[in-house]
């Protein structure tokens, strides 16, 4: 018996026997007169040729046709499968056994349509694994663990509870947030400090715009090591160079990271100490682990490479009754006690006040009601209006052990900065809070006044 475990995460197509890395490639296809090529080849010519590259057949595994007329014969999962044959045909001579780890994003159809195209190259499928529950290999006593990866077009964020083994709670993805649109700021960061410092416009051709593209990972590794990078560009038998600091980079890309921010702590319980495990993708991305650990606090757990492949080779085996999707596995490896860790947060972030139409309301040790009625025996704040969407107890804000919490008691939900509270959260300066639809907007300040 010989075994191997594949990702289909499509920023790394990742295939590995349990100790190596055999294969990793993106999920990048370029089709031209002669064929399909696929990984990272085709990647390297995504902005030279870039009608004929494609990135999305994986995230969107479906048997339409290709827009491009002239490969309109083709289709996502063609390429899917000429990817996966390719690889195969490297890698998989002697396999009797092959584990799949299956990102979030890829639903109940696509996973279908994956078996069917596994079956058509004989592909010895035996087990289908989430991603999350894959690399979730140790108890985090004490504490909740949060699972973050990245893909090529999203991050996904994903709660597991822990009772016996490692089980999906709750998922959600961030869209748009992924290693391209990352890749787009970055390159016009980079781009503008050419422009800037040399008068050299790297982005005047194409083939200029790929090579700042084949850089963009060692610049950015660089940069996360030295504070700052000096990039070097060679064209017209003259060299150009350019300085580009860290914090440019981080700055561009805070508006994903801010995304990704809130949408972890809309995940988190105002009580949970998260433990956020993430990918090794997640962990290059400069200054992003930096950022997670000040908005949402807890403990950061980074993976080593490859290490989701790993564990579902170690943990996966057969079925008795056919190949489903595994949604909790037993731990294989040491636990981590973070029994009695306190969750920590700047004070300097703790809101005082919620702003509401131009009135500041002091958030105290005594629930402030939220809702379209108001409460008897305690302070609230009454929402007359024909809104929908607002309950008549609808939530409620509260200092709790030093810190501003927001507690959720509605059927249609409370959002924190657009995502979905899960029961409670807490709350920082500079939130705003949505009740109903379209909603009432609540801002979280501080002040020295009381409420007025």
């Amino acid at each position: 018996m010989t075994r191997l475990a594949i990702h289909l995460n499509d920023a790394d197509i990742t295939l590995s026997d349990g100790e190596r890395i055999i294969y990793r490639e993106p999920g990048f296809a370029w089709l031209d007169d002669t064929g399909v090529t696929c990984g990272r080849e085709a990647f390297l010519h995504s902005r030279i040729d870039p009608r004929r590259v494609h990135h999305k057949f994986w995230s969107d595994l479906t048997t339409s046709p290709i827009e491009e007329k002239r490969f309109s014969h083709l289709s996502a999962a063609d390429l899917v499968s000429i990817q996966l044959e390719k690889m195969w045909m490297n890698h998989g001579d002697g396999v009797t056994e092959l584990v799949v780890v299956v990102p979030p994003y890829m639903a109940t159809e696509n996973l279908s349509l994956f078996l069917g195209i596994a079956h058509e190259l004989n592909l010895p499928v035996i087990a289908m694994v989430d991603s999350a529950v894959a690399a979730a290999r140790r108890h985090y006593k004490g504490a909740i663990p949060i699972h973050i990866d990245l893909s090529l077009h999203n991050i996904t964020v994903t709660r597991l509870v822990q009772p016996e083994m490692a089980q999906i709670d709750r998922l959600d993805i961030v869209s748009h947030a992924g290693l391209i649109p990352l890749y787009e700021l970055w390159i016009k960061t980079v781009a503008d400090a050419f422009v800037l410092q040399s008068r050299f416009d790297p982005l005047h051709t194409a083939a200029l715009e790929q090579l700042l593209l084949n850089h963009l990972e060692r610049w950015l590794l660089e940069a996360s090591v030295h504070g700052k990078v000096l990039t070097e560009i060679e064209y017209g038998g003259n060299t150009y160079t350019a300085s580009v600091e860290l914090l440019e980079l981080i700055s561009s890309a805070t508006p994903i990271y801010q995304k990704i921010a809130n949408t972890l702590r809309s995940i988190c319980r105002a009580e949970d100490l998260p433990a956020i495990q993430v990918t090794e993708r997640v962990a290059r991305m400069p200054g992003l682990i930096d950022i997670l650990k000040a908005k949402v606090g807890g403990e950061i757990f980074a993976l080593e490479s490859g290490a989701t492949v790993r564990g579902a080779f170690a943990r996966c085996g057969p079925g008795t009754d056919g190949i489903s999707l595994i949604r909790q596995l037993v731990w294989d490896q040491t636990p981590i006690d973070m029994d009695g860790q306190v969750l920590e947060m700047t004070q300097s972030r703790v809101p005082t006040h919620m702003l509401f139409d131009h009135e500041a309301h002091k958030i105290n040790d005594t629930p402030l009601i939220l809702g379209s009625q108001e409460t008897a025996g305690g302070r609230s704040l009454s929402l007359k209006s024909d809104m929908p969407g607002v309950s008549r107890k609808h939530c409620a804000l509260v200092f709790k052990k030093g810190q501003c919490v927001i507690e959720d008691y509605s059927r249609y939900g409370t959002f924190l900065n657009g995502h979905r509270v899960d029961g409670s959260a807490l709350l920082q300066v500079g939130d705003s809070v949505r009740i109903g639809s379209p909603g009432f907007e609540f801002h979280l300040i501080t002040t020295d006044i009381d409420d007025g």
